[in-house]
Parts: C-alpha cells; structure tokens; sequence
C-alpha cells in the first residue's frame, strides 16, 4: 500500500490537487485553472472537461516536482461543487456545459413545479425547497430549452461523479450529492422514482446511489494515461465539496458546525436526526448516518476577490515592489476602521442569493455611504456583511432545531484573523480555525482512507488528521454595534426585495 492518499477538489475557480500522508500533512499539491461562462444575465455554467483538463494539468505538476510518484498513492477521493446537471450520452459523452451552483436560469421552471405539484409536498420529501441552483430544474430546463441534449441524455452526473467516472469508467451517484434532486427522499436516502416520473425527470438519467467512501471503481488503463497515475489505483465516490470541507474541519458529531469561507460562504451543521428547514440546504453529510443541515450563500471569499479586481490596482503595484499581496493590504485598510464601518452595511448578493431568502434577482448594496467613508471602510463593510449572511443562516437552524455552540472555520477566507473575528463578533460564537486552505481535500481524502482501509474509522482519521491553529472568542464590545447593523442589514433587504424582484435583478 501507498503511504499517501490523493485529494482532488473540482472548486468554481479552480481545481486542487493534493498528496496527503497518514497525518493530514500536504506532501505536495498544484492547482488546475478553467474558467466559468456568463453568457446571460442569471447564467453561470463551465465544462465539465475543462475540470478534467484541470485535474490532469495538476498531477503533472506534481508529478514533475517529484515529491510523490504514481505509485506511492494507496486511493484517491473527490469532492466538488454541488448542483451540477452534466448530461452524458450513452457513449459517456459530455453533451452540454452545466450550469453551476450561482446558476438562476430555471427559476420559470420552479415556479411551474411548486405550484402543480406543491411546495409543501417537494419539500416533504426532499427536505429541500425547489430552487433553480438544484440540480432538478436544471435538468428540466434542458428538456425545454436544449430538446436534443435532452433527447441524448443518459445518465445526470454531479462534479465529483464526472470526475470519478473519467477515472474509473463508473457511473454513480454518491449520497451526499443526491440532495441535488427533489426526487430524493432525504429521510430514506433512496430514489423516489413516483415523484421523479411526476417532476418529470426520466428514471434513467439517476445514477446508483453509493456511499461517498465506497471504492466505485480503479483507475483504467486510458485514465492512466491521461494523469499520470497508476493504472488500478482505488478511487472512492467522494461527496460535496462544502461536505468534505465539513469534515476536513473535523465535524463528525451532532452540532459540530463548519463555517465556510470559500468562494461561497455559509455553514453547514452535523445533525444526528432529520431536520429540514425550506429557507436551508439539507443534505446527507459524507460519513455514513448523519445530516448536514446547510446555509449557503453567493456571498462569501468571492466578494473580497470581486472588490480586489476592480478597486485595488494600486495595492496591486505595491504588492509588485514589497511582496505583500494587495489582499493583505486590503486586510490592513480594514483593520483601521471600527466595528460597524461607521454604519456602513454591505449586502452581499452578488449573484443573487441563496439561503435564506432564495431571491435569484438580489443584488449587492452599500449602503450608508458619505464623503466620510474610504476604502477601509468599503472593505470592512464586505466583510461584515458576509458576517451577517453567515448570521442569518444560522439563526434560521437554530430556529429549525439545530444547536450550535462553536464554528470551525475553513477556506481562504479563514486565513485573515480580522475577518474570522468579524464573523465571531456577529455571530456570538467562538470559531476555531484549523489547518483552513486544506480542509475540502483534506476531507476527500479521510473518504479514501477510511474507503481504502488507510484509517480504521472517521473517529481516528480526524484524531490523526485536523490540527486546530488558532481560536476566536466574540468581543462583547462589539456586540450592540453589531445588532443595529444587523437588523439595518435584515431591513435592508425587506425593503428592497419587492424592487429587487420587479426589476429581475436589473436596474
């Protein structure tokens, strides 16, 4: 047997690679680029073979640094971007682009579903409301808009499912990313082929449900080939990128809560009992028998880099002669201005918004802007209102049922000490960061571990793998200022919600 195992991590941005050993330590890693199409207001979508081209361009740097060969890997786990609808032919071809998860072209669709067959019922069974980021109406709009990939479509696959399907020549669906279908009995963790037929989704076009550490398959000799690895290499179903994060963060038991701050934000709580809220994401997690009860917002690491792109070419020449990235610098600007930005509250619904107000047509707002305000303080105002999203979200599970005492925070966002204590602040929980930039492939390859027999059991594979680095307590000084900006935020958006809706997002 190998003594690494290989994570593989399909993100919006980008892919991540990388070898771990037994003790969760990175031995190395590279990352794959590819880019997401906008070609309409309210369309984001990529293809699935530019992840793939992604995946091989990262092993071949790894495999040219020299650290780790083919064959010191004993499995392989993969996670990725939930709600993707990859439609493939019966020859395995990849027919269309997918939509994404920031994707609200089928909200027509939705709309026509709830109201024949009922809100209340989909919701019943699948313990998620029918949105248009769901996989389900994604498929139906293809059926409507794109009649000849509908008419060639054999089998739907999520981002990790194409992925391992490209690996090893198998087809499945693994449990967590099932969430994506309204067609699934979220309590049963099996197909409703009933409500499927009703919906309008061909029963065909579902994969086999598996366990996300059961080994679907080795990798084949043409997979070989094409990265670099070695032919017969186990390869284990993997899960949602936002779950395997969720226990690279070391949550296993009822109530641990990952706080995410990757391209999206939102959080994700362990729940040992079913519990289900329309304003959340309920999914299974990744570990066998448990539920992760979601808030997932558009809102979150992206919108530091949105504000970075457009506002901080002179941080960029700096960064150029004294080496300190303009996001560092952004970070210093922030931390000069107090808590609440002065009044200034940012909404950030940069893509409209997910959970817990499902509004497709939201946009982003500053508001409270005067001559006062600098840039600091526009930065402070984006991390704050993340905070907030990320507040929100959590005070809906709380009120579902869920019990949350402490966060542990993952992604890149994690990495900037003010905004992790900004996220404290507003929340009123203390948040533990552990090894952040690792958590999602650290948690694809706890599922190849344990799926390989590299660890006995999650228990020991979190014992021997997460190291937390740092704890944040909330400031109690900041806590007035933060509720007044917190119920200005909630008002913001009632407010502005009938006119966000009868613009369709567009002003």
């Amino acid at each position: 047997m190998g003594e690494f195992l290989l994570g593989i991590d399909i993100g919006t941005s980008a892919c991540k690679v990388a070898a771990f050993d037994r003790y969760g330590r990175v031995e190395a890693s590279a990352t794959g680029d590819y880019p997401v199409y906008y070609p309409h207001p309210g369309w984001a979508e990529q293809n699935a073979e530019d992840w793939y081209r992604g995946v091989c361009e990262a092993l071949a740097k790894i495999w040219a640094e020299g650290k780790v060969k083919p064959a010191d890997i004993c499995g392989i786990g993969i996670d990725g971007q939930g709600w993707s609808a990859i439609a493939l032919d019966k020859d395995g071809k990849n027919l269309t682009n997918t939509p994404i998860w920031m994707d609200t072209r089928a909200q027509s669709v939705c709309d026509r579903i709830n109201e024949r067959i009922g809100q209340d019922r989909i919701f019943d069974l699948a313990g998620n409301a029918l949105q248009p980021s769901y996989t389900t109406p994604k498929v139906l709009w293809y059926r409507e808009n794109l009649p000849e990939v509908y008419a060639h479509t054999d089998k739907i696959l999520h981002a990790n499912g194409y992925i391992g399907y490209r690996l090893t020549g198998k087809i499945t669906e693994d449990i967590c990313d099932a969430y994506g279908w309204h067609c699934f009995d979220m309590r049963r963790g099996v197909w409703d082929y009933d409500m499927a037929s009703e919906i309008g989704i061909p029963k065909e076009f579902l994969p086999e449900i598996v366990n996300c550490d059961q080994v679907i398959g080795k990798v084949t000799e043409a997979a070989a080939k094409e990265t670099g690895l070695l032919e017969g290499t186990p390869v284990v179903a993997g899960g949602l990128d936002a779950a395997c994060g969720t226990l690279g963060a070391g949550v296993i038991h009822d109530g641990d809560t990952q706080e995410q701050g990757g391209q999206a934000g939102g959080m994700s709580v362990c729940l040992d009992e079913y519990k289900a809220d329309p304003r959340l994401i309920l999914s299974f997690h990744v570990i066998p028998g448990k539920w992760l009860l979601q808030g997932g917002t558009t809102g979150g690491g992206g919108v530091m880099r949105w504000f970075e792109r457009e506002f901080a070419g002179e941080e960029r020449l700096l960064a150029e002669k004294t080496g300190e990235s303009s996001l560092v610098q952004l970070n210093h600007e922030a931390e000069k201005v107090a808590a609440g930005s002065d009044g200034l509250v940012f909404l950030p619904y940069m893509s409209g918004e997910r959970s817990p107000i499902w509004n497709p047509d939201a946009k982003g707002v500053f508001y409270g802007l005067d001559f006062s305000k600098t840039k600091g303080h526009m930065v402070r105002a984006c991390m704050e209102g993340v905070a907030y999203a990320l507040k929100h979200n959590l005070d809906v599970a709380e009120k579902a049922g869920a019990h949350v005492e402490l966060l542990r925070a993952m992604g890149g966002s994690a990495n900037s000490l003010l905004w992790t204590q900004i996220k404290s602040d507003i929340t009123g929980k203390p948040i533990v960061v552990p090894s952040s930039d690792t958590a999602t492939t650290l948690g694809a390859v706890m599922l190849a571990g344990v799926g390989c027999g590299f660890y006995h059991d999650y228990e020991e594979a979190v014992s021997l793998t997460v190291h937390d680095t740092r704890r944040h307590e909330p400031d109690p000084g900041n806590a007035a200022v933060y509720q007044k900006n917190y119920e200005t935020y909630l008002e913001l958006y009632r407010d502005l919600e009938e006119l966000m809706r009868r613009n369709g997002g567009s002003f």
